[in-house]
Formats: C-alpha cells, sequence, structure tokens
C-alpha cells in the first residue's frame, strides 16, 4: 500500500453516466491483482473530505483504469478530471480474487457496476488459459455494462435486453455449461444479487467468491468503519481490510 500523485491518461464515457478514467500510476500498477481497490482523493479541496473507494477495472503497463457511476458529488467531480490532471491515490488495498486454484471453467456473475473489477479478472484467466462465461444483468438495458468482459450472456430484469430475469435466474438456466467441469464463481453486485449467488452456488455445490462493497473511510482497516458479518458466531469481517473479496461461505450476506 503506498501513496501515489498520478496523472489522468484519459477519460472516457462508457455508456449513460458511466465513465472510464484511466491514470499513469506505475507504483501502484505494478503491485495491484485482481479485486483490489483503491481510495482516491478526488479534489484537493476539503470538500468532499474523505478518499473515495473504487475497485480496480484494469492495469496496462504502467496506467490504472477506474470504471465509475457519476452518482454523488465526488464521482461527478472525477468525471471532471482533464488529461494531465493529477490525482491522489492510495493503494492497492484490500484482498483480491484467488483465481489461480484448480478450476477449468471461471464464471463471472456482475450486476450494474458490479462489473468495474472484473476486466482486470478477465486478463488474469485468458493468461492461465482459464474458461470463462460472464453473466452480466441490470435493472433495464441502460444498467448493463460490458465493458472488457468476453463470452457474455445477459439478463435484465424488464427483458430490454438479453434474458427476461435476473443473473440468477439465468445461471441456472446455464447450468448445462457447468456440468463436468470445475467451476469456479466470481460475483460482484448488489448485495441482494450476492446473497441469491451465495445461495445458488451453495446448493448446486459450486465454490464462490463475491467481491463486496461498504462506506469506507481509512480503507485499510484502522477506523473499523466497514464490517460484514462472519458466519462464524460472534465475528466480524472488514471489507477494506479482510475483502473486498470473500469466500461466499465465510460471510452472511
Amino acid at each position: 500500500m503506498l501513496i501515489e500523485n498520478a496523472k489522468v491518461v484519459s477519460l472516457k464515457k462508457i455508456t449513460g453516466k458511466i465513465f472510464l478514467i484511466k491514470v499513469l500510476s506505475p507504483q501502484i500498477a505494478s503491485l495491484a491483482k485482481p479485486g483490489q481497490f483503491c481510495n482516491i482523493k478526488v479534489t484537493d479541496n476539503l470538500l468532499p473530505l474523505l478518499r473515495r473507494p473504487f475497485s480496480i477495472c484494469n492495469i496496462n503497463g504502467d496506467s490504472v483504469s477506474f470504471l465509475f457511476d457519476t452518482h454523488g458529488e465526488g464521482t461527478k467531480l472525477l468525471a471532471g478530471k482533464k488529461k494531465g490532471d493529477a490525482l491522489d491515490i492510495l493503494g492497492p488495498l484490500g484482498n483480491g480474487f484467488n483465481y489461480e486454484s484448480d478450476f477449468d471453467l471461471a464464471v463471472i456473475v456482475a450486476g450494474g457496476m458490479g462489473s468495474a473489477p472484473f476486466p482486470f479478472l478477465i486478463d488474469a484467466l485468458k493468461k492461465r488459459r482459464k474458461n470463462i462465461i460472464c453473466i452480466i444483468g441490470g435493472r433495464n438495458e441502460k444498467d448493463i455494462i460490458t465493458y472488457g468482459m468476453k463470452n457474455i450472456f445477459l439478463s435484465t430484469d424488464d427483458g430490454s435486453n438479453g434474458y427476461n430475469g435476473n443473473v440468477i435466474q439465468l445461471a441456472a438456466k446455464l447450468k448445462d455449461k457447468f456440468v463436468g467441469k470445475k467451476v469456479q464463481f466470481f460475483g460482484c453486485g448488489p448485495n441482494a444479487m450476492l446473497k441469491a449467488l451465495k445461495e445458488f452456488c451453495a446448493v448446486n455445490n459450486f465454490n464462490c467468491q463475491v467481491s463486496t462493497e461498504s462506506a469506507m473511510a481509512c480503507g485499510f482497516g484502522i477506523c473499523q468503519g466497514c464490517p460484514i458479518p462472519a458466519v462464524e458466531e460472534d465475528k466480524y469481517f472488514l471489507v477494506c481490510k479482510d475483502g473486498p473479496v470473500f469466500n461466499s461461505r465465510d460471510i452472511i450476506l
């Protein structure tokens, strides 16, 4: 973990209010692993006071990319950055995905902005010659984010694109593709989706890792502000320090 004064390389709109920002950050790029995140100070002013956590979307050489939705003051400020602007970045933070275990097929399940950490993971999986399926969903077509994905199956709650239903229902429809294979699920999205994915994988005896999200202040465990309950009685993990990626069997969603 380190603080780096990064320079904006590019900022582009992906869809709607979704942007991809790429920054030159060689030290963080050299240390980052799929599933980790960074805490970004979006302005030199006192407001907003706290850094904002963003999943590392991808690494390209010395550059780090972040995918984000402009839903608050901090992200609106980030969306206004120009090439050459400086960003104070703390990272890489947290524990990422375990993608080196014994499995043949990676099934990525993403809901809405849950797509953000997966381009980095997909690049790592391709280097290890893993087969990949991406199940991507949203409330409607505007919520679908396919940036950096491959072998995509889509679902929308309103049926405006792909399967008419949620990603877990679509995963159940695709179960024949998993038969006879060693399968590892990777999920990121709203808590309700992650809870349903956890239950689906438990019933079907699939291994599952989930990337969780929480409001946080420090980003590295000092403030104790991002607890998540463990399955083990009277125990809590911290999303920023112990996660954000967990084995779904270990946490209560």
